[in-house]
Parts: C-alpha cells; structure tokens; sequence
C-alpha cells in the first residue's frame, strides 16, 4: 500500500497549526485548534482506509476492488463528534464571554502558586 505524500504534509500541517491554536489563551482559537485538528484526523483515517476502489456493494464488484466502508463510516462519526464538540466550547465561550466580557482565559491563582513553589520562591508573598 502507498500513500499519498502530498496528503500526509497537508495533514501534518493541520495537525501542527491545531495543537498550536490549541494552547493559546483565547476560546475562540481553542475552538478553531480543535476543528483543524479533527478535519486533520479525518483526512488521516481516509488516507489510512486505502486506495480508491468501487462501491461496497455485494455484488457490484469483486472482493479486490471494493473500497474500505469502515474508514468512511469512521470518518461520518468522527465529523459528528467534531461538530458536537465545537457546539459545547462555542457554548462555553459564549457564556464566559457574557460573564467576564473577555475571550481570554485568565490565570488561575492555585496555578500561579503552584509555578512559584517549583521555581523555589515562597508562594504567600
């Protein structure tokens, strides 16, 4: 089996901008991370399925030539799964931004003090 190379850089650039959307400080980049990186992963479990091939059905051709069904059944549940997630956080930024009036999200001070006691300072101060 051979893959195609074009599509595995593509894929390894949506996973790379993902992760870094991933771990800024604003909802909304979090949320784009996170639908890059599951179209990233989509487009792995296709490249992963196999090559082209007919319609899986019985009869209308043989064994050898017939696509995989069950990367593409994957690939349907996964772009359910992906659109729900990005309902939830789109709800969560939606209802921090109406408390706090801000997208970013801020420092929690257990965190900070936690930072403090691992660098050696004394976290009351």
């Amino acid at each position: 089996m051979t893959a195609n190379l074009t599509l595995l850089i593509v894929i390894g650039i949506l996973v790379a901008c993902g992760v870094y959307l991933l771990l800024e400080r604003a909802v909304s980049k979090m949320l784009l991370g996170l639908i890059l990186f599951g179209n990233a992963v989509n487009l792995l479990i296709l490249t992963a399925g196999g090559a082209n091939g007919k319609p899986p059905i019985r009869g209308a051709a043989e064994t050898e030539e017939m696509a995989d069904p069950l990367a593409q059944a994957m690939v349907l549940t996964a772009i359910v799964i992906t659109m729900g997630i990005a309902a939830f956080v789109l709800a969560l930024a939606y209802r921090a931004y109406m408390l706090t009036t801000s997208d970013d999200v801020a420092n929690d001070q257990e965190d900070e003090d936690v930072a403090r006691r691992r660098a050696g300072e004394d976290p009351e101060k």
